[in-house]
């Protein structure tokens, strides 16, 4: 476990020999070093938080989302039904959030900021977007309180064929200023 701690970008985590269990606890060690730990988690100069559900903090919210993806199925009744699943390529690269939040990465990457549609809220919101065109990662923060600081999303590896095109689909809609 401690040896995925030295790791560094670009290099990818090794965690698809441990059980479940242990792979668990050192993504999480992780997790716990640059996120849950680290009281200069910042970008852009504005503090970045991890989401909320119902109200509180949810850091074992946002780690999920770092290490798995959403999975849906179709039920016996014919009813779409949406889980939540281990993904090997968001937790390989757990520890390259640290590097692009704090801008340190000499590849191409970009830093924008959309309005879209959040169709489980059913209202329009700012996403910024931090794009490293080279590697395929992609990180979503939401800006909060007029500015002030950020929610943490996800962070993800582009691994779908239309992950990229969709991303610089997004960057050709950008605004002005990066919220």
């Amino acid at each position: 476990m401690p040896h995925n701690q030295i790791k560094k970008y670009p290099q990818l985590l090794e965690i698809m020999h441990l059980n479940e269990y242990a792979r668990k606890a050192s993504l999480r060690a992780i997790f716990d070093r640059d996120i849950t730990e680290n009281d200069k988690f910042l970008f852009n100069n504005k503090v970045i938080r991890p989401t909320k559900l119902d109200g509180e903090i949810d850091l074992g919210n946002v780690f999920t989302h770092l290490i798995t993806e959403d999975i849906y199925e179709t039920d016996e009744n014919g009813k779409e039904i949406k889980r939540r699943e281990f993904e090997k390529d968001r937790a390989h690269r757990l520890h390259w959030l640290i590097p692009h939040i704090e801008a340190k990465i000499k590849d191409e990457v970009h830093c924008f900021s959309v309005e879209e549609r959040d169709q489980r809220k059913r209202k329009d919101l700012v996403r910024t977007y931090i794009l490293n065109v080279t590697e395929k990662y992609v990180i979503v923060l939401e800006p909060q309180n007029s500015n002030k600081d950020y929610y943490l999303i996800t962070a993800y590896y582009l691994n779908k064929k239309y992950g990229l095109k969709q991303m610089k689909k997004k960057m050709k809609q950008k605004l002005d200023e990066l919220y």
